[in-house]
This record gives C-alpha cells, sequence and structure tokens, in this order.
C-alpha cells in the first residue's frame, strides 16, 4: 500500500516546477564551477595556499577532478539545504494550501501511509539531488581537469593519493545525502505544522544558519548545542579525508543525524494523525 501511496507522491512532486528547479541548478552550477577551476584553477590554488608557498613546492596537477569534486562537496552546504526545503516544505503545507487535506486524509488509505509516502518522497528528492551532484561533479571533472592527487588544507595538510580518493569521496557524498535528508526532515515537520510552504522553507533555513552561527562560537557555553546540533554533525563528511579516518566519530556524527531523521518522522506522523482535518 505504502508502495503505491510513494509512486503517486513521487508523480506529484516531479511533476511541480519546483522539484525541477533543484535539479537545473545542480546542473547548471557545477559545471560553470568546473569550468571555471579549468580556466582560473591554478591562480585559485595558488591563491588557496599562499601561506604555505615558501615552505612547500607542490608539482603535479593538484586541480584536477577529484579536487574540484571536494571543493563542489564544501559548497553543497551552502546551496542545496535551500533546495531540499523547496519540495520537503512544501509536501504536506501544499496540500494546506490547495485544500486537498480533508479529501486526502479521509481517503481508504491510512494517514500512516500517506505521511510515510510523503516523507519518503521527500527523501528520494533529496538523495537524488546529492547524487547528481556527485555525478556531474566527479565525472565532468574528471574528463575536463583529469586525475591526480587531492590536497586537502585544514588545520593539517593532507595530500592523498589517487588510490585512495574514489572511495572517500563515495562515502562523503553518502554522509552528504544522509545530511541533506536530515534537512529534508525538519522542513518536512514543519511542513506539518503550517498551511503556507514559506514558513517551514524560512524557518528550516532560519534554525540551520543560527545553529551553525552558535555552534561556531568557541566557547564551553555552547558545547552541548555544538555536542546534539545537526549542523554541527553535518561537516561530519570532512573526517573521511583525514590521513586515518575516525570511524568511531563519523559513526556518531551519522547516528545523531540518523536521530533528528527518526524524530522529525515520529513528530510529523504524531502531529497528522491528530490532525483535525474538519477545519
Amino acid at each position: 500500500m505504502i508502495l503505491t501511496v510513494l509512486r503517486v507522491e513521487l508523480t506529484k512532486v516531479f511533476s511541480k516546477w519546483r522539484t525541477i528547479i533543484g535539479f537545473l541548478v545542480i546542473a547548471v552550477i557545477v559545471p560553470v564551477v568546473i569550468v571555471a577551476m579549468k580556466v582560473e584553477g591554478m591562480r585559485f590554488f595558488q591563491y588557496s595556499t599562499q601561506a604555505l608557498q615558501d615552505a612547500f613546492t607542490f608539482t603535479g596537477n593538484l586541480m584536477n577532478g577529484y579536487t574540484i569534486s571536494y571543493i563542489i562537496l564544501g559548497m553543497l552546504y551552502i546551496h542545496v539545504p535551500f533546495l531540499t526545503t523547496l519540495v520537503a516544505g512544501d509536501i504536506l503545507a501544499g496540500e494546506a494550501t490547495a485544500g486537498t487535506y480533508r479529501v486526502l486524509l479521509t481517503r481508504p488509505v491510512s494517514r500512516f501511509s500517506v505521511v510515510t509516502a510523503k516523507w519518503m518522497a521527500s527523501m528520494v528528492y533529496a538523495n537524488l539531488l546529492v547524487l547528481l551532484m556527485a555525478i556531474l561533479s566527479i565525472v565532468i571533472g574528471l574528463l575536463v581537469l583529469g586525475t591526480g592527487e587531492l590536497l586537502v588544507v585544514r588545520s593539517q595538510i593532507v595530500i592523498l593519493a589517487q588510490d585512495d580518493i574514489i572511495w572517500r569521496l563515495a562515502s562523503a557524498y553518502a554522509f552528504a545525502a544522509l545530511s541533506m535528508s536530515t534537512v529534508a526532515a525538519i522542513a518536512f515537520l514543519f511542513s506539518s505544522l503550517v498551511e503556507n510552504a514559506i514558513g517551514p522553507i524560512m524557518t528550516t533555513m532560519g534554525i540551520i544558519i543560527v545553529l551553525t552561527i552558535l555552534s561556531s562560537i568557541d566557547t564551553p557555553l555552547f558545547d552541548p548545542l555544538r555536542n546534539v546540533a545537526f549542523t554541527s554533525h553535518m561537516i561530519g563528511w570532512r573526517l573521511l579525508f583525514d590521513p586515518i579516518v575516525d570511524w568511531t566519530r563519523v559513526s556518531n556524527s551519522a547516528m545523531i543525524l540518523a536521530g533528528h531523521i527518526a524524530v522529525c518522522f515520529g513528530a510529523t506522523l504524531f502531529i497528522m494523525k491528530r490532525k483535525d482535518i474538519l477545519t
């Protein structure tokens, strides 16, 4: 039953322009960034490593397809959350706006099946966005910029060999998909509370901005917040590019994100089961 409802919901989701917009944005941004790096890549590389130029000599094709895939993945947390909320924030609120809640929730299909199918449709959309970004960045990046080692400059300099990169990128994009699923789940929850899609979209993005700012303030006062805030764990993919991956920390961040998804889904299901459809 749920799979049947899911097919209907996916058809509804992918028939809307706001859904297509997300894929179009990624399909345009990724090639543009890659071409820009093809033209100005070395200048960008020299600027980002200028503090290291006196101490190190860099050789080889370091501005390659793997590097650009890593850079694009870092851009993910700026653009994709908003694209994700466009659909997840509308999928329930849109029914209220259109006045179709009464018809939707009084059908023979149970409310559990309807909510679960809509939640699954939101997850599918969020994961497809990340999958498209991964495919475009890696495939086009390698075709345009070629292969080479991956240079990661953070608190330490890490140079990863070519045969040690693909599994890290694949794992990182999979982690990013989990992160975007968390954003979708939060927007989905807020979508059940209001009757206009603008509210869930703006509320979710506002929460992301506020938690990101508070988590970045280096003070013990916000340590408890950093430990539980989903925004602190969304960047857990960076751990996958350490010389030796700390799988304990990666697993901990993944479980916290999965916990947020489960709580949001459970809360949405509770709200929708108790929703008064007579008003």
